[in-house]
């Protein structure tokens, strides 16, 4: 009799999988930058041939967070300072405009969606799961983002997603970081569901500015740790 293909994992799927969990790794900071990726750990790890980890390395070397050294192959990426820099003054740009739309147009469901993903975000950093809290944290600004009435603000922000997750993990690893990004949060939830739009974007704009601060501090000991070895 022939194999049910149906169960069988086809190639593609496989290389979902194994961009999907390198991603997931490497945004959460469990591969830390300059780690260097080594296929057959991969292979083995996760029960695969190389052909997909090859392919999801590609995948993920377009997105910039791997990149191939001459004699040492793939490593996580580093984003510089300038690149942070860069990135957290697009975010509060688009991110403050996004939060304040939100406000305007938002319908009462969609204000109850993000309510759930303010009460996710409690809830994981209560019980210290990072991975959850990364997870949370794109949940609240996907229905920002999906419902802010900009679909052009929303393609520009998911193409930057992967480096914006690296950078929300490094200001997460700041020790006081996490209790006031969950206070500046809950008060932007307060302004939206109060319908204050200009308001709750530049609470928006603040909150982004204070993760600017925490990562750059973050980013900086990882330099100053690499020079030294």
């Amino acid at each position: 009799m022939y194999d049910d293909v149906s169960t069988i994992r086809k190639p593609d799927s496989l290389r979902s999988y194994v961009e999907s969990y390198l991603r997931e790794a490497i945004t959460s900071g469990r591969f830390k930058p300059g780690e260097r990726i080594v296929e057959r750990e991969i292979c083995e790890m996760l029960e695969v041939s190389r052909p997909p980890v090859r392919e999801a390395l590609r995948k993920l070397e377009a997105e910039k967070l791997i990149t191939t050294l001459p004699r040492r192959g793939p490593v996580v990426a580093s984003i510089s300072s300038k690149e942070a820099s860069d990135l957290y003054a697009i975010r509060a740009l688009m991110e403050s405009y996004a939060v304040a739309e939100f406000a305007r147009l938002a319908t009462d469901s969609d204000i109850e969606q993000l309510g759930e993903a303010v009460k996710a975000l409690h809830d994981n950093a209560k019980s210290g799961d990072r991975k959850g809290l990364l997870a949370a944290k794109a949940q609240f600004y996907d229905v920002i983002l999906n419902n802010c009435g900009n679909d052009l603000v929303r393609e520009m922000l998911l193409g930057l997603l992967t480096r914006i997750n690296l950078l929300r993990s490094a200001s997460f690893s700041s020790p006081d970081r996490l209790p006031k990004s969950l206070a500046e949060i809950d008060e932007m939830y307060s302004l939206i569901k109060a319908r204050d739009a200009a308001r709750a974007g530049e609470i928006a704009r603040l909150h982004v500015s204070n993760a600017e601060k925490a990562a750059m501090v973050v980013l900086e000991q990882q330099v100053a740790a690499d020079s030294s070895q």
